[in-house]
């Protein structure tokens, strides 16, 4: 795929700023096609899927012609349903963030018509409606078209199978002849065509070619999350498949880095990877991805080109791609060189479509599955666990070991069963259990426990960092002084912005938890505890 970056299709530096703001690194092949199209002034017949970046396909061009100082209606976009007449209005919002002056309203059905009448009557100059309520507003005289010099009609197909021919055909017709008219459709039926005929000067078709790509033998399954829910619902599937190392895929810088952040303080090993950062910070965030010390790697679809890691167990798509080749780039990242692959989508609402759309496109089937509850995570922990059990026994003598645990039972008033019992509960608490307080009321640190920390060091959580004005020398001090033990044997001091991480010696880790527990630091509350390793 040709990589085409916004600065590349000469818009304005307000535009550019805003698309940046919004984290998007390169232009989607349907928005590098159609903005110097009708940026040109052509008109447009363009066919693109949901979630394609079709609305700053046309909406970049749209406002490029907008005045900030004509409070008159310069443009309309008609949208099929009210869902897509908020989101596309949204969109062209954040779109013009920077541009002083652009008032965008959504108009459609099932919202107080005056309340509309009166934002209308206060200057608006791009309208977002559906079919029936710009019609309505006709009738009115609220809505006058005389001044409109773009119109856009997004999912045209679909606005012609809810029957709104006849209200499109009215709107048309009643704006200037010399108007631009762009049409955004995901299939082009005979209908969209005669409109194209009548409406239509010459228009130029955008489309983008897809290429064959054949989807390698992966899992694949998806899960239809809530927005707020989707952080949740991929830390259970963290937990519940314990990938060794893992690849997460977001659509845009910003995603990222918050999701890093999340993950980071939830106590996961996990760095990002976008075109913002610095070549040196890349490398070495990639080596130690490689080295396995970082397991999750949250990264843009630009970034993690050129990765090339045979090891990775699961990609996780947080964000679903703009692009259906997108989604092959990323989940080919997993099961290479032989190895069993995994792939989950977290889908909200209307992305279903894009998601069939994607398995359409791959010829492949992306199966549904239930969130995962807590009991299921732990129960997938045991069944793992049973299973390298059994690999023990099948691959080794354990005749030593039998005649022990015979002695043992026989010495004490317990079964077998009890023995075994007791013996998962170990292993189990290694990985299922957070630190535990003993009898005295003191924190203990389990010495079996992975925090990823250099060789005998222990990787340690702060719940407080950058933001709370804290420098490392304010924990080094800390730690130093509470727990009275030398400043020169702790380690690395990682700070970030709501959260640090420290690494102190085995012997001293104890002591550290015990000393700083309750105490604050510069006034601020602190929490510390042992860093989550593979959990």
């Amino acid at each position: 795929m040709e990589t085409v970056n916004f600065e590349q299709l000469e818009i304005s530096e307000p535009i550019l700023r805003a698309v940046t703001e919004m984290g998007f690194e390169e232009a989607s092949p349907i928005q590098a096609k159609a903005i110097p199209a009708q940026m040109e002034g052509l008109d447009i017949i363009g066919q693109a899927q949901t979630g394609t970046g079709k609305t700053a396909a046309f909406g970049i061009p749209l406002l490029e012609k907008i005045n900030p100082e004509n409070k008159k209606f310069q443009a309309i976009i008609l949208c099929p349903t009210r869902e897509l007449a908020i989101q596309v209005s949204d969109e062209i919002r954040k779109l013009s963030k920077f541009m002083a002056g652009i008032k965008v309203l959504p108009v459609y059905g099932g919202q107080d018509i005056t309340k509309q009448i009166r934002s209308l009557k206060m200057g608006v100059q791009i309208i977002v409606g559906t079919p029936g309520r710009v019609m309505d507003h006709m009738r009115r005289h609220t809505i006058k078209l005389e001044h409109i010099h773009t119109v856009v009609l997004d999912e045209a197909d679909e606005m012609l199978n809810m029957g709104f021919r006849d209200d499109i055909e009215t709107i048309l017709k009643d704006t200037p002849g010399e108007r631009q008219t762009v049409m955004f459709s995901a299939t082009m039926p005979r209908e969209i065509m005669e409109i194209a005929k009548t409406y239509q000067r010459t228009p130029v078709v955008v489309k983008v070619v897809k290429k064959e790509l054949t989807v390698p033998k992966i899992e694949q399954y998806y899960y239809e999350v809530k927005s707020k829910n989707k952080l949740e619902v991929l830390c259970r599937l963290l937990d519940m498949y314990s990938p060794h190392l893992s690849l997460v895929f977001c659509n845009t810088k910003r995603q990222v880095d918050e999701l890093v952040t999340n993950l980071q303080g939830r106590g996961y090993f996990a760095e990002g990877l976008h075109g913002d950062m610095k070549q040196s910070l890349r490398d070495r965030v990639m080596a130690g991805f490689r080295s396995g010390s970082t397991e999750i790697l949250v990264a843009t679809d630009v970034a993690a080109r050129g990765i090339d890691v045979d090891d990775v167990e699961a990609v996780f798509n947080y964000d679903i791609p703009q692009d259906e080749e997108y989604y092959v780039h990323r989940i080919g990242r997993t099961g290479r060189a032989g190895k069993e692959g995994r792939a989950f989508s977290l889908v909200i609402g209307r992305e279903m479509y894009k998601l069939k759309d994607i398995m359409r496109y791959c010829k492949t089937k992306i199966y549904a599955q239930p969130i995962p509850s807590l009991n299921d995570v732990t129960q997938i922990k045991v069944e793992k666990t049973l299973d390298r059990m059994t690999e023990i026994i099948q691959e080794n003598n354990l005749s030593s070991y039998v005649n022990m645990i015979e002695e043992r039972i026989n010495k004490e008033d317990y079964t077998a069963m009890d023995l075994a019992a007791a013996f998962l509960k170990a292993s189990m608490g290694a990985e299922m259990e957070e630190i535990q307080e003993d009898r005295r009321g003191k924190r203990r640190y389990d010495r079996d426990r992975d925090t990823g920390a250099e060789e005998g060091m222990v990787r340690l959580f702060i719940n407080i960092g950058k933001r709370q004005n804290i420098r490392p020398g304010d924990i080094l001090g800390a730690i130093a002084g509470e727990a009275n033990i030398p400043g020169k044997v702790v380690g690395s001091i990682d700070m970030y912005d709501k959260f640090s991480f420290v690494e102190v010696p085995y012997a001293y880790v104890n002591d550290v938890l015990n000393a700083m527990h309750n105490i604050k630091i510069k006034g601020k509350p602190v929490n510390i505890e042992p860093a989550s390793g593979r959990r």
